[in-house]
C-alpha cells in the first residue's frame, strides 16, 4: 500500500462529517463502490443513501471505494496498489461484497479499471470463492444492464431501498455460503436479478433471437419501486466540501416526473410520480440544519412538487434546486430564489412543433416569460437546456434555438444566459429507444452553427457536451453482452471507438440503426411497467407531428 496515496485519502476524511467506522468482526463486510472520483461520487445522493441504509444494519460494516483520479492512477499502477476502502484501507478483494453503485453509462470502463488494479478478475465466471461477490444497482441497472451484466453476480432491477435489506437477510441465512447457493436462494427476491442463470441466442443479423432462463430463473425481472417515498431511507450520510455541492445536505423531494417527455428516461422508469410528505421534508431539513444551512432539493421537476413553496420558506435554509419547469407557477418560486446565481429551465428545442415532437408540453410564451423574471429577478445566469439530433429534427429547428435565445436576450438586458447543449441518446423503455442517432458530422455541424450564429450576442454564452462521448453512451445505453468486449479493451485505452475495432464490434449496429418493431431489445427482460404496444404508439405520434 502506498504512503502518499493513503495519506491523500485521509485528508479528504478528515474534511468529512458522518462518515461511519465500525469493527468489521462478525460482520457481513462491503464496500460500496463509485465507478468515477471521490468528488463525483460523493454527490451522488443515491451512492450515500445506500452507504447509510447499509451502515443502519448492526450486522453489516460498509465502507467506500472510487475511481483514483487521473494524477493518481499512475502511482496506484506504478506501485502494485490496489484500490482500498477510505475507511479501513483494505483492498477490495479483502471484502465479502463488493457492491458497485452504478449512475451513468460512460462510467462502465470505469467499473473494469477499478478491478483491473484490484487484481480481481472481470468476468463472474472467472471469479472463485475466494473473490469478493460482486453485486450491482443505481439508475442503470434499472434499464439496461446488459452491458456490464457478465461483471456482476447480482445485480439489483429498480430502486433497492427494500430489495437490499431482504438481500442481505438472504446471504446471512445462507451463513455466506456458496456463491452459487447464494444465487439460488436469491431468486425468489423480487427486483434480482442473476445475469449468469441466462442465455442468449442471436440471429444472423446479430439481433437476439432469445433468451432462455437457466436454473429455474425468472423470465421477467419486474422493476423493484418503494411505494411511499416519504418512507424512503435514502439521506445525506456525509457532508464534505470536496463534493461538487460543497457542504450541501441533499433531500430528495419527488421521485419520477409527471410530464413523461419522449426522449426522457426519468419520466418512464421511475414511475409512478411520487412526491415525499412536508413533514418528512421538514424532519430531513431540521436533522440537516445542525450540521449545515446549505440544502440542496433533489426532483426531476420540482415545480411541481405540491409543498415547493412551503418548504422554500422555511428560515435558516440557504436552498438549492436543480431547475424550474417554465410555467406559472416558476413565479413566486423565482422570487424565493433572489440572490441565487443560477437557475436553469429547460425548453430542450427551439420550435413549438419539436417540443410538441418531445411532448415537452411548454409554450415559447411560457419560455419567455420564465427567462424574463429570472433575469429581472437578479439571478446572474439563467440556463437553458437544449438537445439536438431528436427525431426529425429540420434545420428550421436547429434556427429555432437561436431565435429563441435571442429573444430572450431582448426581453432583458441584464445576466448571462449560459445555453447547455446535449446531443440525443435513445434511452432504453422511452418512446424514442428504437431510434437512430445521428452521425459525427451531422451533430458537429449544427453546433458549429449554433455557436457562430450566437457569437456576437451579448451575455450569451454556450456550452455543449462532447458528441463522441454521446455516441460511447448510445452504445452502453442501448447495447447487449457483446459490448462487455469493447468494456475490457477500454482498460486499456480510453478511445472507444479504437476499442470497438479492437473488440471486432461495429458501433453502427447499436447507434445508428433503426430498430424495428418486433426486435427483441437486450432490456426487454425488465418488466418495468411500460407496455411495448404503448412506447411503440407514443414513438408514432411523435414522427406525425
Amino acid at each position: 500500500m502506498n504512503r502518499r496515496l493513503i495519506e491523500k485519502v485521509d485528508a479528504l476524511l478528515s474534511k468529512e462529517k458522518g462518515a461511519i467506522f465500525k469493527d468489521p468482526g462478525g460482520k457481513i463486510n462491503i464496500c460500496l463502490v463509485y465507478p468515477n472520483t471521490y468528488h463525483v461520487g460523493m454527490s451522488n445522493l443515491g451512492f450515500q443513501g445506500i452507504y447509510g441504509l447499509l451502515n443502519k444494519r448492526e450486522d453489516v460494516v460498509c465502507e467506500r471505494a472510487f475511481l483514483p483520479d487521473e494524477r493518481d492512477m499512475e502511482e496506484y499502477i506504478r506501485t502494485g496498489t490496489p484500490v482500498f476502502s477510505c475507511e479501513s484501507k483494505r483492498p477490495l478483494n479483502k471484502f465479502d461484497i463488493v457492491a458497485f453503485s452504478i449512475s451513468f453509462e460512460n462510467d462502465y470502463p470505469n467499473i473494469l479499471k477499478i478491478l483491473d488494479i484490484s487484481k480481481i478478475p472481470f468476468s463472474a465466471l472467472e471469479r472463485n470463492e475466494y473473490h469478493p461477490l460482486l453485486i450491482a444497482g443505481g439508475v442503470c441497472c434499472f434499464f439496461n444492464p446488459e452491458p456490464i451484466a457478465p461483471v456482476f453476480d447480482i445485480i439489483f432491477v429498480g430502486e433497492a431501498e427494500e430489495s437490499l435489506n431482504e438481500f442481505l437477510d438472504e446471504y446471512r441465512a445462507n451463513g455466506k455460503g456458496q456463491k452459487g447457493e447464494i444465487k439460488r436462494g436469491v431468486l425468489n427476491i423480487e427486483g434480482i436479478y442473476v445475469p449468469e442463470f441466462y442465455r442468449i441466442d442471436y440471429n444472423n443479423d446479430g439481433t437476439i433471437a432469445k433468451r432462455i432462463p437457466l436454473n429455474n430463473a425468472p423470465e421477467k425481472i419486474k422493476r423493484r419501486y418503494l411505494k411511499d417515498l416519504s418512507l424512503s431511507p435514502v439521506t445525506t450520510a456525509i457532508i464534505t466540501p470536496e463534493a461538487e455541492f460543497s457542504d450541501m445536505y441533499l433531500i430528495e423531494a419527488m421521485r419520477g416526473c409527471p410530464w413523461h417527455c419522449r426522449f426522457c428516461l426519468v419520466g418512464h422508469i421511475y414511475s409512478p410520480v411520487r412526491k415525499k410528505d412536508l413533514e418528512a421534508i421538514k424532519t430531513e431539513i431540521d436533522r440537516a440544519k445542525e450540521i449545515t444551512p446549505k440544502i440542496g432539493l433533489i426532483g426531476p421537476s420540482l415545480t411541481d412538487y405540491p409543498h415547493i413553496m412551503d418548504v422554500l420558506c422555511i428560515e435558516g435554509v440557504d436552498f438549492s434546486i436543480t431547475s424550474l419547469r417554465a410555467s406559472a407557477k416558476s413565479a413566486g418560486l423565482v422570487e424565493l430564489l433572489k440572490g441565487h446565481k443560477s437557475v436553469s429551465i429547460a425548453p430542450e428545442a427551439g420550435t413549438e412543433r419539436m417540443r410538441k415532437v418531445v411532448n415537452k408540453k411548454i409554450t415559447e410564451e411560457d419560455i419567455l416569460a420564465a427567462s424574463e423574471l429570472i433575469l429581472n429577478a437578479g439571478i446572474e445566469n439563467l440556463r437553458l437546456y437544449f438537445m439536438i439530433g431528436l427525431p426529425t429534427e429540420t434545420h428550421e429547428d436547429i434556427e429555432g434555438i437561436i431565435e429563441l435565445v435571442k429573444k430572450a436576450r431582448k426581453i432583458s438586458n441584464k445576466g448571462n444566459i449560459i445555453l447547455s447543449i446535449s446531443t440525443f441518446v435513445p434511452k432504453p423503455f422511452t418512446p424514442f429507444q428504437r431510434h437512430p442517432m445521428e452521425s459525427l458530422d451531422s451533430v458537429k455541424g449544427k453546433l458549429k452553427f449554433i455557436k457562430k450564429a450566437l457569437r456576437d450576442e451579448k451575455g450569451v454564452k454556450v456550452f455543449h457536451d462532447v458528441p463522441k462521448y454521446a455516441h460511447m453512451q448510445g452504445m452502453f445505453s442501448t447495447g447487449d453482452r457483446r459490448v462487455f468486449g469493447v468494456l475490457k479493451e477500454m482498460v486499456k485505452t480510453d478511445d472507444y471507438r479504437a476499442a470497438c475495432s479492437k473488440a471486432g464490434t461495429d458501433i453502427g449496429f447499436y447507434i445508428f440503426r433503426q430498430k424495428g418493431f418486433d426486435e427483441i431489445l437486450p432490456w426487454e427482460f425488465i418488466d418495468a411497467g411500460t407496455s411495448k404496444e404503448k412506447l411503440r404508439d407514443e414513438y408514432m405520434n411523435a414522427l406525425n407531428v
